[in-house]
C-alpha cells in the first residue's frame, strides 16, 4: 500500500520561516538550532512558500520600471532591458545623459574579466563614457569599432570615447586611425592596406560585447546635422530607399533590414553582418525621436540588450 503522505506541520513551516525571513538566521544556523539537517530546513522553506505560509513581495521604489523592463525583455527577446525615468522627457540632451548614466551602470555590472568590448559613437555613449569610475579588471580590450566621424575635437568622436574607457579601465585598446568615411573605394582601398587598421579590424570577430548608439537619418540629428559625415545628397538617396537609421553607420530600414548603397563601399568599420554576429549588443538610445528607430533595431536583431527611457519604453510596447 502508498504510503500516507505525512501532516503537514504548520508549527514547525512557521517556526524555521521566521527565523529565516524575520530574524535573518541563515540555514546552517536554523538546523543546528532546531535539530534539523540542511538539505531538511531548505524543504521546509519551499513548503512555507508552496502552502502561502510565507509571501514574497518586492516593492520597487518609485521610478524603478521592472514590469516596463519584462515587459519589453518578452516582447522582443532581450536579454535584459533597462528603462529609466527621465527627470524631463522632452529634452533630447537631459535623456541622453541619464540613459548614459544607466548605461554606465550596466556596463560596470556586466564587465567581466576577457571581455572584447566594441564601442561605436554618439551622445549618448559619450554620457555613459563619462558615468564610468576607474576600474581595475584583469584583461579587457577595447575596440573601436568605426573610423573618426565629425569634428576630432568632439566628445562624442569614436576615438576620444575609446581613448577615454581604456583609461578608466587601464586595459588594452585597438582603435581605428582613420576617418570613418572617405571620398572614394580607391582611398578606403589605401588605409586598409595600413597594418595597423588590419589589425583592430581582424579584432571585430572576437567582440563578445558591443555599445551602439542608434542614429536617426535626418538633418536635424546631431550625428547628421553638420553634413560632415554624409552630404544631402547622400542622406536623400538612403531616404529613398527607406533607410531610417544607423548602428556604426551602416543604415536600416523599418524592418531592420540592412539598406546598401554606395557609402557602404567608403565606410572604415565595422561592416552590417558583423555587428548582427556580436553576442551581446547593447543599444544605448532614447528620446523623443528615436522610438522608431529602436524599434527597427529590435525587429533586425541588431541589439539584445536595451537601455533607454520610460516614455521611449512605453511607445515600444505599442503593438505594431
Amino acid at each position: 500500500m502508498p504510503r500516507k503522505p505525512s501532516p503537514i506541520d504548520y508549527r514547525l513551516l512557521s517556526k524555521v520561516s521566521m527565523y529565516y525571513y524575520l530574524e535573518g538566521l541563515k540555514q546552517e544556523e536554523i538546523a543546528d538550532k532546531l535539530l534539523l539537517s540542511r538539505p531538511k530546513v531548505s524543504r521546509l522553506l519551499q513548503q512555507a512558500l508552496d502552502e502561502g505560509i510565507v509571501n514574497i513581495t518586492v516593492n520597487p521604489p518609485p521610478n524603478i520600471h521592472h514590469d516596463i523592463e519584462k515587459a519589453l525583455e518578452k516582447k522582443y527577446a532581450l536579454q535584459e532591458a533597462v528603462v529609466i525615468e527621465a527627470a524631463d522627457p522632452n529634452s533630447e540632451e537631459s535623456v541622453s545623459m541619464q540613459i548614459g548614466q544607466a548605461a554606465a551602470e550596466y556596463f560596470i555590472r556586466t564587465l567581466r574579466s576577457g571581455d572584447r568590448i566594441g564601442l561605436s559613437w554618439g551622445t549618448t555613449l559619450s554620457a555613459m563614457v563619462r558615468s564610468i569610475p576607474p576600474q581595475s579588471i584583469d584583461d579587457i580590450h577595447i575596440v573601436q569599432l568605426i573610423g573618426g566621424l565629425g569634428y576630432p575635437e568632439l566628445e562624442m568622436h569614436a576615438n576620444n570615447l575609446c581613448q577615454q574607457i581604456a583609461r578608466l579601465l587601464n586595459c588594452r585598446l585597438s582603435l581605428l586611425p582613420a576617418p570613418g568615411v572617405v571620398d572614394s573605394k580607391k582611398v578606403k582601398s589605401v588605409i586598409l592596406s595600413d597594418s595597423h587598421i588590419q589589425q583592430t579590424m581582424t579584432l571585430f570577430e572576437k567582440i563578445n560585447v558591443a555599445y551602439v548608439g542608434i542614429g536617426s537619418l535626418t538633418s536635424k540629428s546631431h550625428q547628421m546635422g553638420d553634413h560632415t559625415i554624409i552630404s544631402d545628397k547622400e542622406m536623400a538617396e538612403l531616404q529613398e530607399k527607406e533607410a531610417i537609421g544607423n548602428i556604426a553607420l551602416r543604415f536600416f530600414d523599418h524592418n531592420g533590414m540592412h539598406i546598401r548603397s554606395e557609402l557602404d563601399d567608403r565606410i572604415i568599420g565595422i561592416e552590417f553582418d558583423q555587428i548582427k554576429q556580436i553576442k551581446r549588443i547593447v543599444g544605448v538610445a532614447g528620446g523623443p525621436q528615436k522610438s522608431e528607430l529602436i524599434r527597427a533595431a529590435l525587429k533586425g536583431d541588431l541589439i539584445n540588450v536595451l537601455i533607454t527611457d520610460y516614455e521611449t519604453a512605453k511607445s515600444l510596447l505599442k503593438e505594431k
